[in-house]
């Protein structure tokens, strides 16, 4: 893949974000460099930098896609009240990995694990609203 200025200021904005960006965040965050950058610009990037797996893309339910530095399989928690994507500090959980591996004319090529649940801003909102 030929070198490009763009997707380069793209993948070191997702690396050093630990907010799991979504392409909207990216673009926005990029604009400050890039002032003339297009979201087009930012989407195709972000995907083609994916694909590479040099960026692991992290599917939202409902939601934007959002994009980690951190391409080693892991774990991550996803807030349904305010999108905020977490990772969670364990990488496997107990025998999953074996059981997944006994299924047969099956080869794991990797794996994510999204754990939906509500954050502690958003439990203490609701607390004070009730």
């Amino acid at each position: 893949m030929k070198y490009s200025r763009q997707r380069e200021l793209i993948y070191q904005t997702v690396l050093h974000n630990p907010i799991h960006p979504s392409a909207d965040t990216v673009h926005a965050l990029v604009r400050t460099q890039e002032p003339n950058i297009s979201l087009g610009t930012v989407y195709r990037n972000l995907n083609l930098l994916a694909d590479q797996g040099k960026l692991l893309r992290i599917r939202v339910p409902n939601g934007s896609d959002r994009f980690d530095g951190w391409t080693e399989g892991h774990t991550h928690i996803l807030c349904t009240h305010c999108g905020q994507v977490f990772d969670i500090p364990f990488q496997d959980l107990p025998g999953l990995e074996k059981q997944i591996h006994g299924i047969p004319d099956f080869t794991v090529t990797g794996y994510q694990l999204l754990v939906e649940g509500v954050c502690g801003n958003c439990m203490d909102n609701q607390d004070k609203k009730a």
